[in-house]
């Protein structure tokens, strides 16, 4: 099955397991859920592809089989993200821009968490790049590990075998089959949202306040202008 590259070939879900196989997945899945490098992977799109290739025979792996390692490794990657996060602590926040850490992802994250609370470990899951950050954050707010277990468990079962399910029942259409390269440009898509409303919402925001600002300054003069 050929589909088309979604930029650069390494971000390609189909490229990567043909060259990796199921253990390239798991290392994707594993980075992606936790460590710094591992924000621009292709999560969402690679599960789906995986269990679209398990059904179609291309990965000669059980379904039950794939599905379990992809969740450990979810729930590894998310651990080993929080435990960095305990260690480093507020010096993330002091850590300088680069071609691969920007500050601002740092930023959205605890937003993010500070928003949803222990949950936003389970929703994180679904939004490229802040489900990255979010479990390192859970990690530097010191949020009590039991509770970070049992969200982290959670998000890793709905996301890391929810995607791969999908991708494996929908595979079995006749239709997905014929247009897998627009079925996986949708998935993108639709994973890119949260951060496309995300960033109208920050924008709008920084609009308001310096007319907020404005408003407060002029309140003074006006009561002054009446006597």
């Amino acid at each position: 099955m050929n589909t088309l590259a979604l930029g650069p070939s390494w971000l390609d879900p189909d490229y990567l397991i043909e060259t990796f196989g199921l253990i390239g997945v798991l290392v994707i899945v594993f980075a992606e859920s936790g460590l710094l490098i591992g924000f621009f992977l292709p999560g969402d799109s690679l599960l789906f592809t995986t269990g679209l290739l398990v059904t179609t025979g291309v990965l000669d792996t059980p379904l039950w089989l794939v599905c379990t390692l992809v969740v450990l490794s979810a729930i590894i990657g998310d651990q080993v993200g929080y435990l960095f996060g305990r260690k480093v602590g507020p010096a993330l926040f002091r850590r300088p821009d680069s071609r691969l850490f920007k500050q601002e992802n740092v930023e959205k994250a605890h937003e993010f968490f500070e928003k949803h609370g222990p949950k936003s470990l389970i929703l994180a899951r679904f939004v490229p790049i802040v489900r990255t950050f979010t479990p390192i954050i859970a990690g530097v707010s010191r949020m009590n590990y039991r509770s970070f277990i049992t969200f982290n468990v959670i998000g890793g079962l709905l996301w890391g075998a929810g995607v791969t399910l999908l991708g494996a029942s929908l595979g079995k259409i006749d239709f997905v089959h014929k247009n897998i390269e627009a079925i996986l440009i949708l998935i993108v898509l639709i994973s890119v949202v949260p951060i496309v409303i995300e960033y109208l919402r920050a924008r709008s925001q920084s609009k308001k306040a310096p007319a907020a600002e404005d408003g407060t300054q002029q309140a003074p003069r006006g009561r002054h202008a009446k006597r």
